[in-house]
This record gives structure tokens, sequence and C-alpha cells, in this order.
């Protein structure tokens, strides 16, 4: 990205009115939320802008304003109509329509192998206009844009690479890409900032949001300088941090180890607390035995009377 960049931008907006923002296949909330922030800046400007991604938004940026405006192609009210459905030879004998009322129906007749297709497997497409001017919001390959991006029918169309990979490979013709930017909201916002654009809340929230994910709510130590800047000024256009509590996950064998190494650490204590004792007891010194003097009182055995043997008569004894 060069000095021109910016200006290069801001005169392709103005020269064109039929605009496209394309997303990868793979888009993180950072990127889906830099794109719909910069379709919802357009869409201020009057501009006819179509978003779309080769698949479905997941759940997780399912709270960003304008998710619900995410197409599969780029088409419009002057585009065709194309429905597609698998096909294999010799399934299908041949397709006419036939009209009824308000209503014009397609019919596919089957043909010797009969329809191994149902209505979940046909699709429906929007084409034939080609925007002429394509964002193209944090896909490092032309590859993961899929059907989105037809070489052929973009040939004329100005393509705006906006990326903060290290493995974008640079295609576009203007190139709005640096690794050293932590998120790609940051580089949309100072873009949106630098061609003086309006961010209303809606598009501060966004641009917050994707912010926020891309360094883990600021604690990154990859968090750029551009990304605190952005942060505030968008703080002052109404943006809210959306505070997370993270729960850290702990295994079974995690748990184990932790529960060995408490073990450890009181056996180790204990076996101290041993030795402490046995050295108190080695410096102390030898007592001599209290021994107990017993006096020994000399035993007179005398001789018994001469009627020791004789038996007795016991007389009792009033002494009660």
């Amino acid at each position: 990205m060069d000095n021109l960049t910016f200006p290069k931008i801001k005169e392709a907006i103005e020269k064109y009115n039929n605009i496209g923002i394309a997303i990868a296949s793979s888009s993180s909330l950072d990127s889906t939320a830099a794109a719909l922030s910069l379709h919802l800046s357009l869409k201020n400007l009057g501009k006819n802008v179509t978003i779309a991604s080769p698949s479905t938004p997941l759940v997780e940026v399912s709270s960003l304003v304008g998710i619900d405006e995410v197409s599969n192609g780029f088409g419009g009210a002057g585009g065709d109509l194309i429905v597609s459905f698998p096909y294999k030879e010799g399934e299908i004998e041949k397709v006419s329509y036939t009209r009824d009322e308000n209503y014009l129906n397609i019919v596919v007749k089957a043909g010797e192998l009969g329809l191994n297709f149902n209505e979940k497997d046909i699709k429906f497409t929007r084409g034939g206009i080609a925007p002429q001017l394509l964002f193209v919001i944090g896909a490092p390959r032309i590859s993961d844009l899929g059907s989105l991006f037809d070489a052929a029918a973009l040939k004329d169309t100005v393509v705006v690479n906006i990326d903060n990979s290290a493995q974008n490979q640079g295609f576009g013709d203007i190139v709005m890409v640096s690794n050293r930017l932590s998120s790609i909201s940051e580089a949309v916002a100072n873009m949106l900032l630098a061609l003086n654009l309006k961010i209303d809340l809606d598009i501060a929230q966004n641009l917050m949001s994707g912010i926020s994910a891309a360094t883990d709510n600021f604690q990154s130590e990859n968090t750029s300088a551009l990304a605190f800047e952005v942060a505030g000024i968008l703080m002052r256009q109404g943006a809210t941090r959306q505070l997370q509590t993270v729960v850290r996950k702990v295994s079974e064998g995690d748990f184990i180890k932790q529960q060995e190494r408490v073990i450890r650490t009181e056996q180790h204590a204990q076996a101290s607390s041993a030795e402490s004792i046995r050295e108190e007891l080695v410096q102390q010194p030898t007592q001599a035995p209290v021994l107990e003097k017993v006096e020994k009182k000399e035993q007179v055995v005398e001789n018994p009377p001469d009627d020791w043997l004789e038996p007795k008569i016991y007389k009792g004894s009033t002494n009660f």
C-alpha cells in the first residue's frame, strides 16, 4: 500500500455506481464485519451495492448489522436468474415451461434413468451484470472466492484487494494489504476515515466487533497501535466493547497431570518435614537415662513357729 492508494479508491468510488463486495468462503468475524461496514457506508452514499459470499455466513457473525443482505452472487434487478440442478447423462429427456396465471413453470422431464435429485439440490443465482468496482475483503487467493470471481465476467471490473494476511497474493488493480495491521476491520475503518466517509453507530459497532475478535479483545500481543487509535474513534461514535468471559477447558489428561503435580508437591513437603525432624533429633545432646534407685530391703527369713503346719479353727470377729 502506497500514498496513492486512498486517492485511487476515492476516485473509483466516485466514478462507479454499481459496486460489489466479495467475502472469502472461509471468512472470519473480522473480515465479515469489515465487509458489512463498507457495504453500509457505500449504501449511505446512494451507491448500488451488492455484498456476496460463496458460503453461508456462520452463526458467530449473526449479530453484525447487515448480515441478512449477504447473497451468494452478484446480480441485481437487471441480471439473469439462473436455475441450477445436478445432471447426469440419461436423467433428463427435455426442459420446457408452461404458464399458469402469474407463474412460469419450468418443467424438467425425466429420462430413462429418472431424476436423482430433489428440491433441496436446486440452486437459484442471479447473474448477467458484473460490478464495475469490486472490493475483495479478506481473501488471500482468488480461489478463496469460489464462483464469485469469474475472470471473464470481471475483465472490465476494477478490483480492490483489502487484507492483512502475509499470504495474500497481491492480486487486483488497487492493493491495500499490510500484515502489520492486526485486523481487517481497522484497515477499513482507517480507509473510511481517510476518505471522509460517515461512520454511523451501526458501522462503528461492526468495526469494533471485528477489531475485538481479531485482537482477542485487545489483549493479543500483535494488536497494532492503529487498532487502539481507531477503537477510540469508534467508541466516540457510540460503539461498545463486547467483553467476553473466557473459560479454559481442561482435558482429562491435563487434570490428571495437575493432580499428580499436587501429590508430588505434598509428598516432597512431607519428606522435607520428616527430614527436618530427624535433623533436630540428631542435634539434641544425648541424655543419660534416669534410673530409679530402688532400695532393696534385706529380707530376713525367720524360722516358722512349731504349730505352723497344724490345722487351725476360725473363731470369727466381732469388730464390725
